[in-house]
């Protein structure tokens, strides 16, 4: 059995033009986690995170806080099958 597991993430509040996508992305190589992150179109941002469950579940605990200059409202979190990513990107 694997421990990996993949978390579908939307965040809201300040977080788009506050460099929550960029900071992102380096947390996520820094922990080893795969995936990507972008923004939408209402202003809040969605990323994916899959790796070792106790990874994915730091990423998502550090999305409550997000970049330095971000102010983040609320998180919520879907959990999925994982899909196998390589890599995290910034989607655009």
């Amino acid at each position: 059995m694997s421990d990996e597991v993949r978390a579908h993430v939307f965040v809201t509040g300040k977080v788009q033009g506050v460099y929550y996508r960029a900071n992102t992305r380096d947390t996520a190589q820094e922990r080893g986690v795969d995936g990507w992150v972008r923004n939408l179109g209402d202003g809040r941002v969605e990323a994916v995170f899959e790796g070792p469950s106790e990874d994915v579940e730091s990423m998502v605990e550090w999305c409550h806080e997000g970049s330095p200059r971000a102010r983040v409202d609320d998180v919520s979190v879907e959990y999925e099958d994982p899909e196998d990513l390589e890599g995290f990107d910034v989607k655009w």
